[in-house]
């Protein structure tokens, strides 16, 4: 065949026959490779001894999904503080400041088209207060809390370090058994803070810990890089404390299931505050006021101690008889004009 095209059609042509015949047979032993790799990948996952992609697909069954966001108004340390726990959770999704004209069950539609479950939303309040709500989506409960003490992993700069992606290890403190209202908050935090096993941006390795302990009836958080197996750990940040103010049924409202007796809001810090200046400032007017009378009755404005002339002595004079205090009057010294100044004064003549 080659002989008799190369007569027919000439050398050229005869080369550019063979290339097409040579890539029509590549192609057709790729198909047949990729074949036989298909069969073998469908035999492996049945028997269940499958590849590392194959595995993670089979196991990864939780499908928990936090959406952590704000509203508009958040101040610096509200926005690190954000970006610090979004970095923590690798099964976290950003969404953008949602508008104070929205209302909160709103949430529940973005957390649905953002396929998440969960919800972490920062609410900001006159640029300084800073509001936590933790729900789940969409039945609930929910819970609000008062973030205060507020220190970033930038601002710390802490020795502790730890793989991006790891899974944590939750510790709570003894007292979160003591109420019902602290254990449904407990749940509430390991269904939320902790990494679902096997799931694609995590790693499969435990070496920090999250701890939630309660202290003069708030929640306080810290992050912990472990070291080494003995328990020696190393602070990673951040810190922060949240007051809790109310637990509610559904997700973000419902009936109320828990209330916060002892919690003050801000504006009642800030109203005791300022009128506990007031007072200062009453109390600066009186102190002057007495001060002005005590001046025109007396005729001296501070306190005077009826001791304080008993060791004052009495000047005496040469015969020995006891005067009064005799006061050295100070002479009138005539100055004489020197040199520089007698030319300087027949200059002006």
């Amino acid at each position: 065949n080659h002989l008799g095209l190369s007569a027919i059609f000439g050398s050229t042509t005869c080369k550019m026959v063979k290339r097409t015949v040579n890539s029509n047979t590549t192609l057709e032993s790729a198909k047949k490779r990729f074949k036989k790799f298909d069969r073998k990948k469908k035999t492996v996952a049945k028997n269940g001894t499958a590849a590392v992609g194959i595995q993670k697909s089979v196991k990864w069954t939780n499908k928990t999904r936090v959406l952590v966001f704000a509203s508009r108004g958040i101040n610096a340390r509200g926005r690190h503080l954000l970006n610090d726990l979004r970095s923590m959770m690798p099964h976290s999704k950003p969404d953008s400041k949602m508008d104070h004209k929205d209302k909160l069950p709103f949430i529940n539609d973005i957390c649905e088209m953002k396929n998440c479950n969960k919800c972490i939303f920062f609410e900001a309040r006159k640029r300084e207060d800073l509001y936590m709500w933790i729900s789940n989506v969409p039945d609930g409960p929910c819970a609000k809390f008062q973030v205060e003490n507020i220190h970033t992993m930038l601002e710390l700069r802490l020795t502790g370090n730890c793989l991006k992606g790891s899974r944590p290890l939750l510790s709570f403190d003894t007292t979160f058994d003591s109420t019902p209202e602290f254990k449904l908050l407990r749940e509430l935090f390991t269904q939320v803070f902790s990494t679902p096993s096997y799931h694609p941006k995590s790693q499969p390795f435990h070496d920090n810990v999250y701890t939630f302990a309660i202290m003069d009836n708030k929640i306080w958080f810290r992050n912990y890089q472990i070291i080494e197996e003995d328990g020696s750990l190393a602070e990673i940040g951040p810190r922060f404390v949240l007051d809790v103010i109310k637990i509610f049924d559904g997700s973000f409202g419902g009936a109320t299931l828990f209330e916060n007796n002892k919690y003050l809001s801000p504006n009642v810090l800030r109203r005791v505050s300022k009128q506990a200046s007031q007072h200062k400032y009453r109390d600066k007017i009186a102190a002057k006021v007495a001060v002005t009378e005590k001046k025109a009755n007396t005729g001296v404005s501070f306190a005077v101690d009826e001791t304080d002339d008993v060791f004052n002595t009495l000047t005496t004079s040469v015969t020995g008889n006891i005067r009064e205090p005799i006061k050295k009057e100070r002479k009138n010294r005539v100055i004489r004009p020197g040199p520089k100044q007698r030319g300087k004064n027949n200059r002006k003549k």
